[in-house]
């Protein structure tokens, strides 16, 4: 059965609304669920619980609107105990399926949401919105660049509501420090610097270790090319993240966060010209004192990624490695942290700086590095933010108003490809290892509005902290990838637009853009 179009169920959503009490507000507690009967809520399938989907639960149990009616997850067992979970948190027991098939022609299902391995997403996306569902995909909404222009296609084509789940989009402190910007805050700005300093150990030697025996591994390989009986890493869930089969690394795991705070604060609502990383996956050997240790991923653990806007730049930085950096001093006088994990992102104005410090804070200063004023995000007076994103969802899913959206299909598709750029740069290059000098020379080259040559002598300090000898142990140089917009292609390299794209199994193709 080859899922490239699946049957298309209109969903009535002004009968719905017509149902809903008149003074459902977004972001009503628990309690105030027996409000509206539950034949009038919005029924919703989570797909992928083991971790983040729980979020989604949390969010959509939380709004009297919605009621939790499926658990989609190809390991049983973890299906199973979720369920229990969740019928004590809304008095009801979701059914439990491991194919998100099995729901599509669902009619007491409107929601679809997905928080399993990355490259899942856009089928489930896809396969949903054809179905007349609409969908809230955790980012990055895809694997690959084409799977984000297909999600595009479908929202537009089947006027289906569809949120990304970059919560920051709805946070009080991120809105007023990006209208801030906007306003002229701190002067002209056309600089982002994206961190993921973030402590990330070996997921264990590379091996082949047993599917756990609750998983179905056809269906959990779904779009990617079947290994089984055996697997190469020790930790079944989650570790996935860091092969590049089924997840996108830090890029594309913290940096959809970061990258889309970026993109939104500097104004582009488009892809870059140019793009060029210089990554590795460093230091494990040293760690375990062992020269001959591989780990069993294999995306980056340190990694920078300069994306070229032409009059404005956007720089991301992986380190996967020890983070107490105390060398890094403007950082750590913007984050007001000398050691430890710096998630967020720094704007560079003429008249000062805005860092974005948590999902929740976000710090104004001058050029003398003086803090002048913050944003916050209260989540005891603005909401959870999970629960205020999830609400916005379901104001534009009731309204059928999809400019009420604050993370829409676009907004995810621009975000989450900015990884799979800094990545394809990092893969097509990972065998050209590369000195400091001739790295340093490459991003010289650069049009970037960052001091590139502090951003690469910043890493590699980074790396000899860590017990790395960066000219032997050597990062590898990604060529410069030249990007058009407007066909989302690259531009006269044939190995990178292979790319942007994946070998579907047939059960489980996502359809090419021009065919949702």
């Amino acid at each position: 059965m080859t899922m490239n179009r699946v049957t298309r169920r209109e969903f009535s959503a002004s009968a719905t609304a017509a149902g809903l009490a008149a003074g459902l507000a977004a972001g009503v507690h628990t309690s105030s669920r027996a409000v509206a009967a539950e034949t009038d809520q919005l029924g919703v399938a989570v797909c992928g619980v083991n971790s983040r989907g729980m979020a989604h639960v949390g969010g959509f149990v939380n709004d009297p609107r919605s009621t939790i009616r499926v658990l989609v997850d190809v390991d049983s067992k973890v299906g199973e105990k979720r369920a229990d979970e969740v019928e004590k948190r809304q008095g009801t027991r979701p059914r439990v399926v491991r194919d998100v098939r099995e729901v599509l022609d669902n009619d007491d299902v409107q929601i679809i949401t997905a928080a399993t391995p990355n490259h899942w997403h856009a089928a489930i996306g896809v396969w949903a919105m054809q179905a007349g569902k609409d969908v809230y995909i955790e980012k990055p909404v895809s694997h690959n660049i084409d799977e984000g222009r297909a999600l595009v296609a479908a929202a537009e084509k089947y006027e289906r509501m569809f949120q990304t789940g970059s919560q920051c989009r709805s946070s009080k402190a991120c809105i007023d420090a990006v209208d801030f910007m906007a306003d002229g805050g701190i002067g002209d700005v056309n600089l982002a610097r994206g961190l993921c300093y973030k402590r990330r150990k070996s997921i264990g030697p590379l091996g082949d270790y047993p599917v756990p025996p609750s998983v179905d591994f056809n269906l959990w390989s779904g779009p990617a090319q079947y290994t089984a009986p055996k697997v190469t890493r020790q930790r079944f869930h989650y570790d996935w993240h860091w092969q590049r089969h089924y997840g996108n690394g830090d890029s594309g795991n913290q940096g959809p966060h970061q990258t889309d705070i970026s993109r939104w604060g500097l104004g582009l609502d488009r892809h870059p010209n140019a793009i060029l990383s210089y990554a590795g996956r460093l230091g494990y050997q040293a760690e375990r004192k062992d020269p001959q240790y591989v780990d069993a991923g294999d995306t980056a653990n340190t990694q920078v990624a300069v994306y070229d806007y032409g009059d404005k730049t956007i720089v991301f930085e992986t380190r996967g490695l020890g983070v107490d950096d105390s060398a890094d001093t403007e950082l750590n006088a913007l984050f007001q942290s000398k050691r430890g994990n710096k998630i967020g992102v720094v704007f560079y104005g003429s008249d000062g700086y805005v860092v974005q410090t948590s999902y929740d804070r976000c710090l104004v200063y001058d050029l003398d590095m003086k803090q002048t004023r913050a944003f916050t995000h209260d989540s005891r007076k603005d909401g959870n933010l999970v629960n205020v994103h999830v609400s916005n969802f379901v104001d534009a899913v009731v309204s059928r108003d999809a400019s009420k959206l604050t993370a829409d299909a676009r907004v995810g598709h621009l975000s989450a490809a900015m990884a799979h750029h800094g990545n394809n740069s990092y893969y097509l290059g990972e065998t050209n290892k590369s000195t400091p000098d001739e790295i340093a020379a490459a991003v010289a080259k650069l049009d970037s509005r960052d001091d590139d040559k502090a951003t690469l002598e910043r890493t590699l300090q980074h790396l000899r902290d860590n017990g790395v000898d960066p000219s032997t142990d050597q990062l590898s140089l990604g060529p410069v990838l030249k990007f058009d917009p407007k066909t989302e292609r690259y531009i006269g390299n044939d190995a990178a637009n292979e790319m942007l794209t994946r070998n579907f199994r047939e059960d489980f193709s996502v359809p090419a853009p021009e065919d949702v």
